[in-house]
């Protein structure tokens, strides 16, 4: 690795725990955008210009933006803004942000960018920590045991399979929804019942959704009742009606980047594995 300190920008409490990881493999690690912490436990820049400067790569947050103009950075007193940082960063030094940036639209899609975060290594360790902290959310949120209870799964990726396996392991009895016939027959060949998304239907105490499209509109929220709890995994706008969950009086819970929030250490672990085996394999 050529690559001897890294400059993180921004980001939840996984981007501490990966300063933290990166640093115990002897790097040196500068942070930008934590001062607001309140108990002063973190040693966050003060200077933005210096932060980049000195880092030979930059490490940026997943998710990069909340709203497409500053970086997401919700311990910072300040926002951050990416026009700043594009503005500061020379155009060759390497950049690791967690998803890829539209071409032409962010001002640093001309610089040197890897995505750490559509990495299947990435996203095939993320999935349990995700799976985990739905479970958490359903039983913080509810009044019976997952134990005994109906589980609808929409789904059958990453977070689907190691989701429904857990739930399955806990008791649940589990139906999982997918489009493609490969994962019906491979939900049936785990033991769980399948259908048809198209085909959802029927009572279920808890229902995860972990496909990125509508597929809870208004006909299947009335069919369904307001009795379940939906909690909804995917990346706004999700795959849930909330507006027709709402008239309808139907417990809705966006549970997102659940890594961050039930497991960041491993989280940021995870994060910082990627960014080597970019490092690795584009010699960097």
């Amino acid at each position: 690795m050529n690559i001897g300190s890294f400059g993180i920008i921004g980001g939840d409490k996984r981007q501490l725990y990966l300063a933290d990881s990166i640093r115990n493999d002897g790097h040196i690690v500068r942070l930008f955008g934590f001062d607001s912490l309140d108990d002063g436990s973190v040693d966050s820049e003060n200077n933005l210009s210096d932060v980049i400067s000195m880092s030979d790569a930059l490490i940026l947050p997943l998710p990069l933006s909340r709203n497409g103009k500053d970086i997401f950075a919700p311990f910072s007193s300040e926002p951050i803004s990416i026009d700043d940082i594009a503005m500061l960063t020379d155009m060759n030094k390497p950049v690791f942000c967690g998803l890829k940036i539209n071409s032409g639209i962010s001002p640093l899609s001309a610089h040197n960018c890897f995505f750490y975060g559509t990495r299947e290594e990435f996203a095939a360790a993320n999935a349990i920590p995700t799976a985990e902290g739905a479970i958490a959310c359903a039983m913080e949120n509810s009044d019976i045991t997952l134990c005994g209870s109906d589980c609808l799964v929409t789904g059958y990726g990453r977070i689907g399979r190691v989701l429904s396996m857990f739930l399955r392991g806990l008791g649940a009895t589990v139906t999982v929804s997918a489009r493609k016939y490969r994962d019906i027959e491979l939900i049936r060949a785990a033991g769980m019942a399948s259908e048809r998304i198209e085909n959802i239907s029927g009572h279920f105490d808890f229902i995860f959704n972990t496909v990125p499209s509508l597929i809870l509109d208004r006909k299947r929220l009335e069919a369904i009742g307001k009795d379940s709890l939906i909690i909804d995994l995917a990346s706004l706008p999700g795959g849930v009606d909330d507006s027709a969950a709402n008239e309808l009086s139907v417990p809705l819970i966006h549970a997102l980047s659940l890594p961050g929030k039930v497991a960041p250490k491993t989280a940021g672990k995870i994060i910082k594995n990627a960014v080597y085996n970019i490092i690795g394999e584009e010699s960097l």
